[in-house]
């Protein structure tokens, strides 16, 4: 653009927004006060607008006022991707794509472990929960929850997590701990809107022996984020995936009712296309990936 002129004169003029007077812009910038002077005089010739109203202070007009936060979110991002781009020198990015409740109840607390093992790797992760198609501007790599039926893709089993009763031990001292599955018909249980994939009440009570008409519910939830916290706050019991309550049953916010085996329908993949599998970075990350599964299965257990 013929317009745009030298970065130093566009850092004048960014600094100067945050001053009161061209001596302290020039303190900050360690030029002389006429150097800034100077520098904005000739941008505002360039740019055939008046960007300051100059007396005992600098005030900026309605033109300048318009461009500063313009002209200050360009060095912010130059100075945010300049850090990145040095942080990922000698680094390898990953783009990993997950669903939401897996990231943050599963995958982030182990990722620590990977910098640790695999500090190469840069991960980036994203979340959704659609089913992406590997295109050139979504992520490499994929933790998939289903069947494992992925034509075209390169994909590995992980793991299948166990589904259970959780309640908070507020709500045992209110209303007792069930000493039998079927004494569950009496608490208020927490239930998910539309969980297709998660098996629901009716289908844990029949694999359990218990016979039941209808359930004492509270609220339906949204997702499974929402279940667990509700549990948390005492105000039901949640059947619960094994991998999204390991931290609370770790440090007893939350207690497993019962120990009758329950394991999900649906499983966890790791997914990619076909062909990087083979790449040392991915295979790296897979690696970790099915050894942290096969530990926090056998957690499940």
């Amino acid at each position: 653009m013929r317009d745009l002129p030298p970065t130093a004169t566009l850092r004048a003029f960014e600094v100067a927004t945050r001053h009161a007077t061209f001596t302290s812009a020039s303190e900050e910038l360690h030029v002389t006060q006429s150097a800034v002077s100077h520098q904005l005089r000739h941008l505002e010739e360039l740019w055939g607008l008046q960007l300051f109203q100059r007396g005992k202070s600098l005030t900026l007009t309605p033109a300048g006022a318009a461009l500063a936060p313009i002209v200050r979110e360009f060095f912010m991002n130059l100075e945010a991707t300049l850090t990145d781009l040095r942080e990922q020198k000698g680094r390898v990015r990953l783009k990993v794509s997950t669903t939401y409740s897996f990231a943050l109840k599963w995958l982030l607390p182990r990722l620590p472990s990977l910098s640790r093992l695999h500090p190469e790797i840069l991960v980036t992760l994203e979340t959704t929960d659609k089913a992406i198609h590997f295109s050139s501007t979504e992520p490499d790599v994929a933790i998939r929850f289903g069947n494992g039926n992925y034509p075209g893709l390169h994909s590995e089993f992980m793991f299948r997590e166990q589904i259970f009763p959780v309640a908070s031990p507020d709500l045992l001292a209110r209303l007792g701990t069930p000493r039998k599955p079927s004494e569950l018909l009496r608490y208020p249980l927490l239930t998910r809107a539309g969980a297709d994939l998660v098996p629901k009440w009716a289908l844990w009570f029949q694999q359990v022996g218990v016979s039941m008409s209808a359930l004492k519910e509270s609220v339906r939830f949204a997702d499974t984020n929402m279940t667990i916290e509700a549990a948390l706050l005492g105000q039901g019991i949640a059947l619960a995936r094994s991998g999204h309550v390991e931290a609370e049953i770790s440090d007893g916010s939350l207690v497993r009712l019962f120990k009758a085996p329950f394991p999900s329908p649906v499983a966890y993949y790791f997914v990619c296309p076909k062909g990087i599998e083979s790449q040392p970075h991915v295979v790296s990350f897979r690696d970790w990936l099915l050894a942290e599964s096969s530990e926090a299965e056998q957690n499940y257990r």
